[in-house]
């Protein structure tokens, strides 16, 4: 390849002169140039970088960031999650406790002790969109928690109190099974197995044979204790504070057992059968309160056997003198 020269024109001799460079200049004009390039494209792919990939720091914080909003979806998750338990809790304490009890309900918009005002979570708009909806999300169900927490601990506290203050009551509530049997029939409107036709059922049935003991669900007094129409023998419970129990179908009673005899929680009182109109032996329970019938199951507390009962309270009277729980 032929080499190239630069020339400059000279005036006094009427032509162009090619100018001679000595060896010095050459290099520091070469290493000047490619310096010079070098940087510019340097420049230039380090914008390109940066817009495009990000530093080296940038790209750091941005895998950081992503973790950190990975472990706020964990944390949402696992929020909803006690939130549902939570849930779970304050209908036991409504349909349970509470009902049992003859406490009034805890409101749903009490339970909720929501909040007004400006918005509390404006902070969070600062963020990008998706991290500002996971940070909304999970400081509100936060605070929604920890407020319905504190409605959930005063409400313990004023059951708690109620039992310590009425204790006989609690007594003659009637809250075992009456029988140890599964349960073959709720309450409720169904086909009468017998006469054909729909009516109401109000009691559960007990699956029994014949002779099976059969025990008081709560203190009380011995209302009846006889024949009556289609229940066959009858015992009937009044546990006062207007429980009454009914025991049916049975196929005979403890001896000397009359009306006004007073009875205690899982005291035997009678023996399952298959008298009155039945299609076989089992044990018809009732439980009326104010002289209505209710689902007994509202008052199974622990679906606790009687033979489960005598043995916690004999556990119970032999090691502590406080008052024993029904509830597992």
């Amino acid at each position: 390849m032929t080499r190239k020269n630069h020339f400059y024109y000279d005036s006094d001799r009427c032509e162009f002169v090619p100018i001679e460079y000595d060896l010095k200049k050459k290099l520091i004009h070469s290493f000047s140039f490619w310096l010079i390039n070098g940087i510019v494209l340097a420049a230039f792919g380090i914008a390109l970088l940066s817009n495009y990939v990000g530093t080296p720091a940038e790209i750091m914080l941005k895998d950081e960031n992503q973790a950190l909003v990975e472990q706020l979806k964990l944390a949402e998750t696992s929020i909803t999650d006690i939130e549902n338990q939570l849930e779970s809790i304050s209908q036991l304490d409504n349909e349970m406790y509470r009902t049992i009890l003859g406490l009034d309900p805890v409101t749903e918009d009490l339970r909720m002790a929501g909040t007004g005002g400006s918005d509390a979570y404006s902070e969070y708009d600062y963020y990008s969109e998706d991290t500002a909806a996971i940070l909304r999300s999970t400081a509100s169900k936060l605070d929604r928690l920890e407020r319905r927490l504190g409605v959930q601990k005063v409400s313990f506290a004023e059951v708690k109190k109620y039992y310590s203050t009425n204790r006989e009551r609690l007594k003659s509530i009637p809250a075992i099974r009456p029988v140890n049997g599964i349960i073959i029939s709720g309450y409720g409107m169904r086909i009468h197995p017998v006469l054909r036709y729909k009516r109401m059922h109000e009691g559960i049935d007990f699956r029994a044979d014949i002779a099976t003991d059969v025990y008081a669900t709560g203190d009380g007094v011995i209302k009846f204790a006889g024949r009556n129409g289609t229940f066959g023998n009858l015992i009937e419970i009044d546990h006062g504070f207007g429980f009454v129990t009914r025991y049916a179908h049975l196929s005979s009673f403890v001896n000397n057992l009359k009306v006004g005899q007073e009875v205690k929680r899982g005291e035997l009182i009678g023996f399952t059968g298959n008298s009155g109109l039945t299609e076989g032996p089992h044990l018809h329970y009732e439980v009326l309160v104010n002289n209505r019938p209710i689902d007994p199951l509202n008052y199974l507390i622990a679906d606790v056997t009687p033979e489960e009962y005598l043995l916690f309270k004999r556990n119970g009277s032999t090691s502590t003198n406080e008052p024993l729980s029904y509830i597992n």
